[in-house]
């Protein structure tokens, strides 16, 4: 577009040179072609004004209707020239349009003009006006304007129109001429490009009029001319400036980098000289207005009213003005003295320290707060290369840092931040944030010194990794460095092993001399793990007793050498950590058990800290106090577990659980004195499994887990599955026993309960009493089988439910009897009323004489008590005659019967006795009951004459 303004107006002004070839066509263009032109100006602003919608649109409507006076004025003009062929009459049509061209243009800079927000202001607005435009009418005035006035005077027809239309003209180009240069000091800053585009073209029309209301030119000018040039160029350049500005403003389109271009070219850096013109235009206004006096004098003739008149109104409204503006200066001197009094007290009590550093990198300015912060005087920092005063680890970032900022935009990066260690007066380093700002080239530091916060960060971050009791690192910086260890450039190293150790009674140091001895031991064996790894290795505490440690490959490629190398450093990790513990003036002994694993090709840490997890629960489960390596097999057993314990819950949940029970015979005469209800679970392919095959492969340990004797009570892994079960069957028994009552078989039915189980907060007080209540069993037909294995179980508690529970007629059997302290002190604590020998005692009572007489004696201490006595898997038929010889009144087994469904159990139950090997036999002891029949000799057992065994 600005090549296409170009060609156009260059292309006109050579034709106008050369009088476009014939004075038909001179004229034409002259007249019509600056129509053309105005009429494209006009349409070009009104069009940009109907686009925008903002304050501008009234100035480029005025705009549009300047230009369309002057197509009206040209097309008059050539009206008369080209198509009557007259000469234009003075005044006509034409020249009112003229006269109206500027008064609309002169309002449109008005609205472009910058409006003061002071009354001071726009009287120096107009002073400024009065002062551009009455030096020009002075000036004006000697020169040409004199002259049309004595015109106007001499009374000749026809001369005061001519006079006055001479003299408007030029009026108006003065009025135009000064709202120009006044909107060029007082532009607004919206859209400037187009706004300089607009005066550019009214200030190239006014100069064309003034050349054309000269003397020299007026009287022998002629359409199409050179002089036509300068309006047509005016008005092609007003039609172009909406546009043309406009396409220079960023779009949306290229970005963030392209807007922030085009935004440093739109605001070139200011010249001191354009700066100066403002101030400088009241004095070059008088100046214009004495050359004008002066050409009066000079030229001889006297010196005109008008002009005196004109300058005087000038030489006041400057007075005026500077007095404006002295009082304006003063005013702003007391305002910036107190401005920097303020920034200077902010500066000088602020408690960070203000740096001003120049290009060179030397302090120019220190605020007095570096005594306080770094404990320098300011005047000691001043002249010192700021370098020096930063640590050297520090310095490269700080330099780098620096550079990237100073190189970075200032309008996309108008600060940044820097934090590093400052050398203090006392030799020390602080750490230092500063917030850095550019200054003419150089650098504004605000600083301040945050080396407590530091120093908390660290701390923070020291307790968020490391365990607070023995300081090792926790299980979240331990599982950092073990990815770290399988990651970069030991991601190849497959020799990288991960140790999880665990203190073997741990748990008894607690329970017996207390928590803190614990923490004390905890310590301890902390410090021994420590200083057992290598350097470089990682210790940590992964929670409780449990520890690990991170064993950093070699590079072996030898992985039999190797696992034989970490084999041995966890043995002796083994024997370190079990070494006796001086703690509260007593020796105190734990083991560890540690489980190894090593960093297999593409194996994650978790998975690496669950392997050896794995190894460790092995290493407990085969003995304690050993170490294990780990093997894919482990997590195969732990997923076949975890299936098998899933379809357990399945079934619990689908009913496949089945109810058997194990007839309980009399050594005496064979009959039916109880029934023992067993657990068992129907498989999908109709395989009853019993406890010892299903308990032992989920570790379960309470439902159904000794009715029997057949399974060993281990760990239990799922309290609520355990919990589930127990009521299962208890309510299953209870509700079978009631029916079987009503069908006239008047047998007890025994269920197994641990103590733990019944004193279960989980488990309602009344949820026995209400179970035997809702299905009418009666008094003495329920025998809950009580396993006390645990010394811990409170037997205050213990003592209390269990007398609730008889006197409802409930009977109580000690269950496991002979296997251990626990049921020594329950038979002399709990109201029991009859005792069932341990199934170990059982099983070697006919080969060993030592197990012979041990039975015998705690058989002899049921019968002094009056108690019955149940000897549990009695298989063998050797094992009934060895029973019954020395006092046992009844027996559970394989030698009579194994466990009964419902029907088989009740043809058994009407056919009422089992064949005894040997047959019938007397009473061997005093206190027996020979007969078949359960007799309860009730007491009080809170403390028997026994002694503790």
């Amino acid at each position: 577009m600005q090549l296409l303004l170009a060609v156009v107006s260059s292309g006109y002004a050579v034709g106008a040179a050369l009088g476009w070839g014939s004075e038909e066509l001179a004229e034409i263009m002259g007249d019509f072609g600056l129509s053309a032109a105005g009429l494209l100006a006009a349409v070009s602003c009104f069009t940009y004004a109907r686009a925008i919608d903002s304050r501008e649109r009234p100035a480029w409507l005025l705009f549009a209707f300047s230009s369309l006076m002057g197509c009206c004025g040209n097309a008059v003009w050539g009206w008369y020239e080209v198509v009557l062929g007259e000469a234009v009459p003075k005044p006509s049509l034409a020249d009112f349009a003229f006269l109206c061209f500027a008064p609309p243009a002169i309002v449109g800079l008005l609205v472009l003009a910058k409006r003061p927000v002071t009354r001071a202001g726009w009287v120096c607005l107009g002073l400024d006006s009065w002062l551009i435009g009455g030096s020009l009418l002075t000036l004006s005035w000697s020169l040409a304007l004199a002259h049309a006035a004595r015109t106007a005077q001499s009374g000749a027809p026809g001369s005061v129109p001519r006079a006055a239309l001479s003299l408007a003209y030029p009026l108006l180009d003065i009025a135009l001429v000064s709202m120009v240069l006044v909107l060029h000091f007082r532009r607004s800053e919206t859209n400037r490009s187009a706004v300089n585009t607009a005066i550019a073209a009214l200030a190239l029309t006014v100069l064309s009029d003034a050349l054309f209301t000269s003397p020299l030119l007026s009287a022998e000018y002629q359409s199409g001319q050179l002089l036509d040039a300068g309006w047509f160029a005016g008005s092609l350049l007003l039609a172009y400036a909406p546009w043309g500005a406009r396409r220079l403003h960023p779009g949306p389109g290229p970005g963030p980098e392209h807007g922030a271009v085009h935004a440093r070219a739109e605001r070139p850096h200011s010249r001191p000289i354009t700066g100066s013109l403002p101030a400088l235009t009241p004095y070059l206004a008088a100046a214009v207005c004495t050359l004008g006096i002066l050409y009066n004098v000079v030229d001889g003739r006297k010196v005109d009213r008008v002009v005196v008149f004109t300058g005087c109104t000038v030489v006041l409204a400057l007075v005026i003005r500077q007095g404006i503006m002295l009082l304006d200066n003063i005013a702003l001197t007391q305002e910036l003295a107190q401005k920097e009094n303020h920034f200077r007290s902010l500066v000088q009590g602020s408690s960070d320290v203000i740096m001003i550093a120049a290009p060179t990198g030397t302090l120019r300015y220190v605020s007095p707060a570096a005594a306080g912060v770094y404990g320098r005087e300011a005047e000691e920092l001043v002249g010192t290369e700021l370098a020096t005063l930063i640590h050297p680890e520090d310095l490269g970032r700080v330099v780098h840092e620096v550079r990237r900022f100073l190189a970075a935009p200032p309008a996309e990066e108008p600060t940044t931040r820097i934090e590093c260690r400052f050398r203090s007066g006392a030799g020390e380093w602080l750490n230092v944030e500063s917030t850095v700002n550019r200054h003419q080239g150089g650098l504004i530091l605000n600083s301040r010194d945050v080396t407590e916060r530091v120093r908390l960060q660290a701390q923070l971050q020291h307790s968020a990794e490391h365990d607070p009791l023995t300081d090792l690192p926790n299980r979240a910086l331990f599982t950092r460095r073990v990815r770290q260890a399988l990651t970069g450039r030991r991601a190849g190293d497959h020799s990288t092993a991960v140790l999880f150790i665990d203190l073997d009674g741990f748990k008894a140091v607690n329970d017996t001399i207390g928590h803190q001895a614990g923490d004390e031991l905890l310590i301890e064996a902390a410090r021994r793990l420590q200083d057992s790894v290598r350097a470089g290795d990682t210790a940590a505490r992964l929670g409780g007793d449990e520890f690990a440690a991170l064993i950093l490959g070699d590079g072996s490629r030898d992985r039999s050498a190797r696992e034989y190398q970490v084999h041995e450093i966890a043995d002796r990790l083994r024997t370190t950590l079990s070494q006796p513990y001086r703690i509260a003036g007593s020796e105190v002994r734990v083991a560890a058990s540690i489980g190894v694993a090593f960093a297999d090709p593409g194996i994650t840490p978790s998975d690496l800290m669950r392997n050896a997890d794995l190894a460790m629960y092995r290493a407990k489960a085969g003995g304690k106090d050993r170490v294990e390596m780990y093997a894919p097999q482990m997590q195969a057993e732990v997923v076949r577990k975890a299936e098998l314990a899933g379809r357990l819950r399945t079934a619990l949940h689908d009913g496949e659980f089945a109810l058997l029970h194990q007839p309980v015979v009399s050594l005496a005469s064979g009959e039916i004195s109880a029934v023992v209800a067993q657990a068992r679970w129907r498989s999908a392919q109709g395989i009853l499994f019993t406890p010892a095959e299903f308990l032992r492969a989920a570790t379960y340990s309470e439902g159904g887990a000794g009715e029997g004797g057949s399974t060993p009570r281990t760990a239990v892994p799922d309290a609520s599955r355990t919990a589930e079960l127990g009521r299962w069957l208890l309510e299953e028994a209870v509700g079978q026993a009631a029916e079987r009552h009503r069908a006239g078989h008047d047998v007890p039915v025994a269920v197994r309960m641990t103590a733990q189980r019944l004193l279960d907060r989980s488990m309602p007080l009344g949820s026995v009493e209400a179970l035997l209540t809702r299905n009418g069993l009666p008094s003495g037909a329920l025998v809950l089988e009580l396993a006390v294995s645990d010394p811990r179980v409170p037997f205050d508690d213990l003592e209390r439910r269990l007398a609730a529970l008889r006197r409802l007629g409930v009977l109580i059997a000690l269950d496991g009897f002979g296997s251990g302290y626990a049921a020594i002190s329950a038979l002399r604590r709990l109201p029991v009323d009859m005792l069932k020998l341990d199934r170990g005692l059982v099983e070697g009572v006919v080969e060993s004489p030592r197990l012979h007489k041990i039975t015998a004696g705690l058989l002899r201490i049921a019968n002094d008590l009056g108690m019955q006595s149940v000897a549990e898997g009695v298989d063998l038929p050797e094992q009934v005659m060895a029973l019954r010889a020395m006092g046992c009144t009844h027996g559970q087994g394989m030698a009579f019967s194994g466990p009964l469904d419902e029907y088989r159990l009740r043809r058994a139950l009407v056919r009422g006795t089992f064949p005894v090997p040997g047959g019938a036999a007397q009473p061997a002891l005093a206190g027996g009951s020979p007969g078949g029949s359960m007799v309860i000799h009730r007491g009080s057992h809170n403390e028997t004459p026994v002694p503790p065994a």
